[in-house]
């Protein structure tokens, strides 16, 4: 086992776990056995002290003293105010204390002290053995002596050294083998884990996470690692993607303004076929540029580089600028545009990047609506907030690609196919802008029946 390996780790917790019970095992086992004893032999003579004392009064009170005596291996001897027997237990054991000058004095200094209760440790001359003796003031002219001898406990405490020894050699050698496998048991998935863990960070995306196991903990971290992976895997076919549109985006513009311009070079007399060949390089020029601004804007709004500036501004006005930049397109190729709306509606919003939401979405359904090329634009107030939804009618999304159209060049069908305007980041930048403003934003679609997407602006002063 390396040193520093969670399964040396485990199995050192485990051993130091096990010498600590044996330790404490010999600590109160033989060291403070002789202690504990007083202590039990103790409490014994103030339970008989009690049961004595809530009887005092009553007619079977010998009876009780022999029942306490024989039950409980203790002398019990009433006396009075002078130290005088009355009664006492008839069964002599070793802690009964023979009458002698000593054991007279503490009885008497007892009584004198006035005190209500008292223990004694006194050499019984006659077994001469260690003898507890418990001494309480019953009532004014009573007291009660309760004695209990106190066996030696050395031949007890080196049986249990002797036994201990061996329960120890045994504890530690079962210790030793049960923490390491139980160490095994735990880092074993751990290990499976690391070993695929680097494997992923290979850029191994299928292998899959796998552990059977019935710790929670490691499932759970299976769970997320899986995930992870399924996320970095997504996350790099995006990176292929967006790298082979990119190229597809900069290749075809490039081709298109070297054929070009080579032609051009050959000073063409066709004054009217040469300013055409000038105009689509300079129209492939503008969709580099523009290509580039949009990289360019979304890496400026992903790294939050621009703080927003708020302002209070006519939505239906803003629309109506924005459509005015489409009517080459609805000459050239026959777009409809419907909004209705004439009505001011003011919101508070960053002007600049919601004019930049809404060229983008008109974009996209320019894109992607149906052959009769209608795109709808309309205005829903409701409440503090007006939603704008902007409609195509094409083949719709398919639900499991709606979560990822939002991202750089996804496309369902993984084709890409070159834009009838824009560079396929508009949806990318969208997200992005309305992330940073918080709004809530979306998508509907139908099969064959278009899309609608939509966001939500707060309704600001007129």
């Amino acid at each position: 086992m390396k040193k520093n390996s969670l399964k040396f780790e485990v199995w050192k917790y485990l051993i130091l776990f096990s010498l600590f019970i044996l330790a404490f095992l010999w600590f109160f086992q033989v060291i403070f056995l002789n202690s504990y004893y007083e202590w039990v032999k103790t409490k014994e003579l103030k339970q008989v002290a009690y049961t004595l004392k809530k009887n005092k009064d009553s007619d079977n009170l010998e009876q009780i003293i022999d029942n306490l005596s024989y039950n409980k291996s203790v002398c019990i001897e009433l006396t009075d105010a002078l130290g005088n027997r009355l009664t006492g237990s008839s069964i002599i054991s070793r802690g009964c204390l023979s009458e002698n000058k000593y054991n007279a004095t503490y009885k008497t200094d007892f009584i004198l002290s006035n005190k209500k209760r008292q223990t004694y440790e006194i050499t019984n001359p006659r077994f001469h053995n260690k003898t507890l003796s418990f001494a309480v003031k019953m009532k004014s002219n009573l007291y009660a002596f309760i004695n209990t001898s106190l066996d030696p406990m050395d031949s007890t405490t080196e049986i249990l050294k002797n036994q201990l020894f061996y329960v120890t050699i045994l504890v530690l050698a079962l210790s030793f083998l049960s923490a390491y496998f139980i160490s095994k048991r735990i880092s074993s998935p751990i290990v499976k884990i690391n070993n695929n863990a680097k494997k992923l960070a290979k850029g191994e995306y299928r292998k899959e996470f796998y552990v059977d196991d019935n710790i929670e903990e490691i499932n759970e971290l299976v769970t997320t690692l899986n995930y992870a992976r399924g996320e970095l895997s997504k996350t790099e076919e995006l990176r292929r993607d967006l790298m082979a549109n990119v190229s597809h985006d900069l290749k075809t513009p490039l081709t298109m303004i070297k054929a070009y311009a080579e032609m051009t070079k050959d000073l063409n007399p066709n004054k009217q076929k040469r300013n055409m060949n000038m105009d689509i390089i300079t129209e492939e020029v503008d969709r580099l540029t523009i290509l580039v601004n949009d990289i360019l804007e979304l890496s400026k709004i992903q790294s939050e580089v621009e703080q927003l500036k708020l302002e209070n501004f006519d939505l239906t006005a803003l629309i109506h600028n924005i459509l005015k930049r489409y009517d080459i397109i609805k000459q050239k190729e026959n777009y409809c545009f419907i909004f209705n709306q004439q009505q001011p509606v003011f919101v508070n919003a960053d002007r600049k990047k919601i004019e930049q939401v809404i060229y983008n979405l008109i974009n996209n359904a320019i894109n992607y609506t149906g052959k009769d090329k209608k795109v709808t634009i309309c205005l829903e107030l409701e409440g503090q907030y007006v939603t704008v939804k902007i409609i195509d009618t094409g083949n719709g999304i398919h639900k499991e690609d709606i979560p990822y159209i939002w991202d750089k060049y996804y496309k369902s069908n993984k084709k890409h196919k070159r834009n009838v305007i824009g560079t396929g980041l508009g949806l990318s930048i969208v997200k992005n802008i309305l992330k940073q403003h918080q709004f809530e934003y979306g998508v509907e679609s139908n099969k064959n029946k278009g899309s609608t997407f939509y966001f939500m602006i707060p309704i600001g002063k007129n």
